[in-house]
């Protein structure tokens, strides 16, 4: 996640991929990663949505994470109203 350069997101699907792995795995590291802001698994999304941030899917996480990638200039439209 850390090679993942700032303005820039990967699907679950497309980081699983670089490494070898399943999306899933990928989540779940995501999801396990202590320090979100520091490993930036902010900028993994799922295809369609903007996906989950630290094992939450909604509320004040979510937030966050659309806050992060919109500061970093790559919160695209297919994200909005999630």
């Amino acid at each position: 996640m850390q090679a993942i350069p700032k303005g820039t997101v990967l699907t679950y699907g497309d980081a699983a991929t670089a490494l070898n792995s399943a999306a899933r795995a990928v989540g779940g590291a995501c999801k396990a990663n202590p320090i979100p802001l520091i490993i930036p698994c902010h900028r993994i999304v799922a295809k369609q949505s903007i996906g989950g941030f630290s094992g939450k899917t909604k509320g004040e996480t979510i937030d966050l994470k659309m806050f992060l990638l919109q500061h970093e200039g790559v919160l695209s439209a297919k994200f909005t109203g999630i």
